[in-house]
């Protein structure tokens, strides 16, 4: 009797254990889909912002500054940075654009000229995509990181070496309204 008792004890733990296991995996896996998702509106806006440079400097000769940033920042080779790299060039990304833009603003010229008006509108719709995926990102960053701290999940996590991701997050230069002087 005592075995079965012990019998049924260590399969439950060994239920508990494969469910907990495979929750872990196809929380990473969410994690991975959602980043891969968002991954592919970044690669867009990364692809549209030297088109969008070149249209702004042919108005804005002086604004080098900003070129330069922008040009810096996208000069690294997308294909070739991991997630968390990817995250942070983003959210730098972020406050160059907008800085870019708040430079294209005095210039009347320019925000009458088609090409960058296409422009600005294929950005607008890449930044939306941009948001809803980065929400959805973080969706599911929040859930696998919530279960990877949660007990009894965080020793199964640990064992196997399910790990936290970094959330999507805008730092606090982002908060600030963007200054432009002359």
């Amino acid at each position: 009797m005592t075995l079965i008792i012990i019998g049924i004890i260590i399969a439950i733990v060994l239920i508990w254990l494969i469910s907990a296991y495979n929750k872990g995996i196809i929380l990473r896996n969410y994690v991975k889909e959602a980043f891969s998702t968002m991954d592919v509106y970044l690669k867009k806006r990364w692809d549209l912002i030297p088109n969008l440079i070149e249209t702004v400097k042919g108005y804005a000769q002086h604004e080098k500054e900003v070129f330069n940033q922008v040009t810096e920042l996208r000069s690294a080779n997308y294909g070739g940075l991991n997630n968390n790299q990817k995250i942070d060039i983003n959210q730098k990304l972020d406050i160059g654009i907008a800085k870019l833009l708040a430079v294209a603003e005095n210039y009347p010229d320019l925000k009458a000229n088609e090409s960058f008006n296409n422009l600005m509108g294929e950005l607008s719709s890449i930044e939306n995509e941009i948001a809803n995926s980065r929400k959805y990102y973080n969706g599911t960053v929040r859930e696998l990181n919530t279960y990877t701290e949660v007990f009894p999940s965080n020793i199964v996590c640990g064992i196997f070496g399910i790990k936290q991701e970094k959330l999507f997050e805008i730092n606090e230069t982002e908060r600030q309204n963007v200054k432009v002087q002359f």
